[in-house]
């Protein structure tokens, strides 16, 4: 099941990249920019923006950096601030296999 013909999805740029964090938090920006579909530039900025809004937790590794999630934070809408990302993590990264 793909995506209609408007284009636009539920979730954010912002929430992918968060999930695909959540998922695995050695996974390469360059990974993240081709699963979201955007450029790795903007997957930095995206990045940054979770670092400062204290959603990821940027970890220095060699030359690399690791991002970890915090997943003990609520969404940020009012109308969705008593989500625990926690949950959403969950629900959404889980295996269905």
């Amino acid at each position: 099941m793909g995506q209609d013909q408007t284009g636009w999805t539920f979730f954010s740029n912002h929430a992918h990249v968060y999930f695909l964090l959540a998922k695995n938090e050695g996974i390469m920006v360059k990974e993240i920019a081709t699963k979201v579909g955007i450029t790795e530039r903007s997957v930095l900025g995206i990045i940054q923006d979770l670092d400062h809004a204290g959603y990821v937790q940027r970890e220095k590794v060699g030359r690399s950096n690791r991002y970890k999630i915090i997943a003990q934070k609520t969404l940020r809408h009012p109308l969705e601030s008593n989500v625990l990302l926690k949950d959403l993590v969950d629900l959404i990264t889980e295996d269905k296999s």
